[in-house]
């Protein structure tokens, strides 16, 4: 999809988010933009846009300019000029390689504003910035930018939010919007937790009934759902035309219930059914028998660690083959992740035998596997990537072992924890999660024997065993998942909660503007 193509669908979905301001603004390093900028040079004056503001660019950018005028609120007119002198002008500019691939310029000044980036994705960010600086029109029917220079780029290659929608399954809309929202703040990565005890998510051909039946029950026995291979490429393109990677998670060899009540072949005896939680579909959506081997039933309740594959079963490696194979089909990203958390009744043996097996069906399948911390125990080398989230002992492992590292530790980014103990939703297993907590922490030394060159980047987690549609979602992440893009964004040097807490008072209006159910903290002084 052309650059233009991709940043109108994203300026058409955010119309709303301007939002209003009491006095002209003129000094550009008091704006409170979300994540920081790496520097910001004010100039003292402003930039007025009005309807006779011209967007000026290639041909190319005529998509664009469009959605631009939509979001002003001002029928703006194009026009293609190599050099132009006043308007509001995008380009594409290799001269200064030291922003990478991701990184703008944004120059305001009083007759123009230009937006320079090496590649799309810069021009993409930069243009997420402007937004934010774009407020509704004012007296005179004109709209105030201040002027100056920004110059940013980010300091982790991955910038990312996980989004369970096993537990509880996720529409396709409201998995888009999650996207919108999260390349709004500069974030690249969307994991998907397609499965786990609870639900198959995803449909795979050559084993049907893991979303059929596998997919009709979620936390407290709603009716489920999953994603037709097509629904999953649809997500696949939204996130791409925001530059969003889309990383898919199928959980294994633990966390596979729905897999196993969907086919008797793949049911172990080691797996211990807890006592309370499980539900029995209709006869006609049960699981299949295999010879003498029966189905579990599927599962409604939110132990953890209880189910398991088998290597002694024949049908279990073909089952890994197929789903892989399918999955690498249609994620045109170079990442697969096998989950590889929670195994406690998988005998260690088996489990690091699963964990080598996975390795290279993923790796003959032209991807590069990601696996929870755990997957330290097992052979892994610097062609894996694990997911620090509690075990800084097995996240050190893997690091030593050459793997590059994302960081999600559960006491700081785990989305779904309470921010204290009258969140409506959510849990506290690690303890309560305030705004100030989740921003709080430096990647490069939460865990001994991590250090800069290991770090790969963040991610923040968003578990739905009490998350149930979009608002909760909302409710839960914002505005906690902001401050994680901060710190995968902003450079370390200078940030810090006192300073972020009142820019972040003053950003809750632009967060209103684009509709955003978020958690008020007390910790934080919200602008009216």
């Amino acid at each position: 999809m052309h650059l233009l193509t991709r940043l109108s669908l994203f300026f058409g979905a955010v119309l709303v988010l301007a939002s209003c301001k009491n006095t002209p603004p003129t000094n550009l390093a008091s704006e409170s933009l979300i994540p920081k900028p790496v520097s910001v040079t004010a100039t003292g004056d402003a930039f007025e846009l009005t309807s006779e503001t011209i967007l000026v660019g290639d041909a190319a950018f005529a998509v664009l300019a469009d959605s631009i005028a939509r979001a002003t609120g001002f029928d703006l007119k194009f026009t293609e000029e190599a050099s132009p002198k006043s308007g509001i002008f995008l380009t594409l500019d290799s001269v200064d390689q030291d922003l990478g691939q991701e990184g703008y310029t944004l120059v305001i000044e009083e007759d123009k504003i230009t937006i320079k980036a090496n590649a799309p994705a810069g021009v993409f960010y930069g243009a997420q910035t402007l937004l934010q600086l774009i407020s509704k029109p004012g007296e005179q029917n004109k709209i105030l930018i201040p002027t100056g220079t920004i110059r940013d780029y980010p300091k982790y290659e991955w910038r990312g939010s996980m989004l369970d929608v096993s537990r509880h399954f996720i529409s396709v809309a409201d998995v888009k919007r999650y996207i919108d929202l999260i390349s709004h703040y500069k974030m690249n990565v969307l994991h998907l937790h397609l499965t786990d005890d609870q639900g198959w998510r995803i449909e795979i051909k050559s084993w049907p009934n893991l979303a059929v039946h596998g997919g009709v029950t979620q936390v407290g026995g709603g009716k489920g759902g999953y994603y037709t291979q097509e629904d999953y490429k649809g997500i696949v393109a939204h996130a791409a035309s925001r530059f969003v990677t889309i990383v898919p998670e199928i959980d294994m060899p633990s966390h596979i219930n729905a897999a196993l009540a969907a086919y008797g072949s793949l049911n172990n005896p080691d797996t211990k059914f807890p006592k309370e939680g499980n539900y029995m579909g209709p006869a006609e959506t049960r699981g299949i028998v295999d010879g003498n081997s029966k189905p579990t039933d599927l599962y409604t309740g939110m132990e953890v660690g209880w189910s398991t594959l088998s290597l002694s079963k024949p049908a279990t490696l073909q089952f890994v083959n197929d789903v892989i194979r399918e999955l690498a089909e249609i994620t045109p990203g170079p990442y697969l992740h096998i989950g590889g958390d929670e195994a406690h009744v998988t005998k260690k043996e088996e489990y690091i035998k699963f964990i080598n097996h996975f390795t290279e069906i993923v790796k003959a399948n032209n991807k590069t596997m990601i696996g929870w911390e755990e997957i330290a125990q097992a052979d892994i080398d610097g062609n894996v990537i694990a997911q620090h989230w509690a075990s800084e002992k097995h996240a050190a492992e893997a690091a030593a072992k050459g793997a590059k590292i994302i960081m999600s530790p559960s006491k700081k980014v785990y989305l779904d924890m309470q921010y204290d103990s009258t969140t409506r939703i959510g849990l506290h297993w690690v303890g309560y999660i305030e705004v100030d907590d989740s921003y709080n922490w430096d990647p490069t030394t939460r865990v001994e024997g991590i250090t800069r060159e290991n770090v790969l980047g963040v991610e923040a987690p968003l578990w739905a065993e009490t998350v149930v549609n979009m608002t909760d979602i909302e409710y839960m992440a914002f505005p906690r998942l902001i401050g994680v893009a901060e710190i995968g964004w902003s450079p370390a040097e200078g940030r810090n909660w006192e300073e972020y807490k009142i820019r972040l008072g003053k950003h809750g209006r632009h967060m209103e503007g684009l509709a955003i159910d978020f958690y008020r903290s007390p910790k934080v002084n919200w602008s009216n």
